[in-house]
């Protein structure tokens, strides 16, 4: 066999290994990066290499395709089970690029934490979805005294493929993501709200990972969620796979797009390093090829989800007590979530399949036959 033209933080041994025994296929078959042999980074992932690696962690989608012309969808993250809003979690939001409609910003910078479930969805769903999500929270048990909700929602634009002036989604859709909200695998690629989105000039989508840190560093896990729907110039595993397809910005394609990435730890972090860890996301972002163009909308929404720092809405008392990791013991966290920010945009490229839609416009997958004859050459 000829030797792998390219081999920079990939397994190879793994990668032929695979070949002779059969991928282990993601959630519904799909194959994700590391089906391929393809291992990003140092650190282990989690059980499920998903966002739901952290406990109590929960995903749920709805998917809305019909006609020829529909294709959006609305994908909610939940970060505990009980009451969010009674619960509230430290939470931080870093602008990479502030193209985008964001809702609920102001408030998780002034206090630092979140009160809601995160929803994501497309641009002009932001205000349907923040209704629906200030509904949920008001019909919780415990909340009938609630006068106010910061309903968390992000965005990417799919009116490429999708009639998105149409406004589509309906509050009843967002209710439906949050109540089908599972922990375990994370179904990803064309899929929620990642339904109709294109990353690099290929189908994006929602894409998920994780990582563990080892015992000495405190064993914490960080999970990674992303909806792609932005451009610059693709690298798989450092590799040039966008300079290679001619498929990039300067090649005829597009820079513009957006992506939000939700990170989720059980670390015990404040707001202030959880601001910290979101800004690092941003270098996984820029391991793929992304640019933060100026067109871009790019969002990273960090959440401890520790219980002992949770901010009880009923508390009375004078002061809080909390338990935050030094700042010495944060960097191995930087480095987990930058390599779970990276993996889990490259899976939602790896497991995005072809789609057609509004007025016939159609948008190939990754080619991932080419991609691996890149990385790993040919027998």
């Amino acid at each position: 066999m000829d030797t792998p033209p390219y081999s920079n933080s990939i397994t190879t041994t793994v990668f032929l290994l695979v070949c002779v025994f059969g991928y282990v296929l993601g959630i519904n078959g799909q194959e994700r990066l590391r089906d391929y042999g393809i291992e990003l980074g140092v650190l282990t992932p989690g059980k499920y290499n998903a966002i739901t690696d952290v406990a109590g962690v929960s995903v749920g989608h709805f998917t809305l395709v019909k006609g020829t012309d529909i294709r959006t969808g609305v994908t909610a993250i939940v970060p505990h089970q009980g009451n969010v809003f009674q619960k509230k979690v430290p939470a931080a939001i870093y602008v990479g690029n502030g193209f985008g409609k964001l809702s609920g910003y102001t408030q998780v910078k002034e206090l630092g934490n979140i009160e809601t479930p995160i929803v994501l969805t497309n641009t002009l769903s932001v205000p349907v979805a923040m209704d629906a999500l200030i509904s949920y929270t008001l019909m919780q048990p415990g909340n009938e005294a609630v006068r106010s909700v910061n309903a968390v929602v992000g965005e990417t634009n799919d009116g490429w493929l999708n009639d998105i002036r149409g406004r589509h989604i309906q509050p009843d859709h967002v209710l439906s993501a949050i109540a089908n909200a599972r922990s375990g695998p994370v179904e990803e690629g064309s899929v929620g709200a990642g339904t109709g989105t294109i990353s690099f000039g290929y189908k994006g989508g929602i894409g998920t990972a994780s990582r563990v840190l080892p015992k000495s560093s405190g064993g914490f896990t960080v999970g990674v969620l992303v909806q792609s729907n932005f451009g610059g110039v693709l690298k798989v595993a450092g590799f040039p796979v966008g300079k290679e397809l001619q498929n990039h910005p300067y090649a005829g394609g597009s820079a513009d797009g957006s992506i939000v990435i939700v990170i989720m730890t059980d670390a015990p972090l404040d707001s202030r390093n959880l601001e910290r860890l979101a800004k690092r996301a941003m270098l996984g972002l820029g391991r793929t090829g992304g640019i933060a163009s100026n067109g871009s909308g790019d969002y990273v929404i960090a959440v401890s989800t520790a219980v002992q720092n949770r901010v009880h809405y009923a508390d009375q008392e004078l002061t809080t007590k909390g338990e935050f990791l030094n700042n010495d013991a944060v960097t191995p966290l930087f480095l987990a979530t930058i390599e779970a920010s990276e993996e889990a945009i490259l899976n939602s490229l790896f497991t995005a399949a072809d789609m057609e839609g509004r007025d016939g416009n159609k948008v190939e997958a990754l080619p991932r036959e080419k991609v691996l004859k890149m990385l790993f050459g040919s027998n």
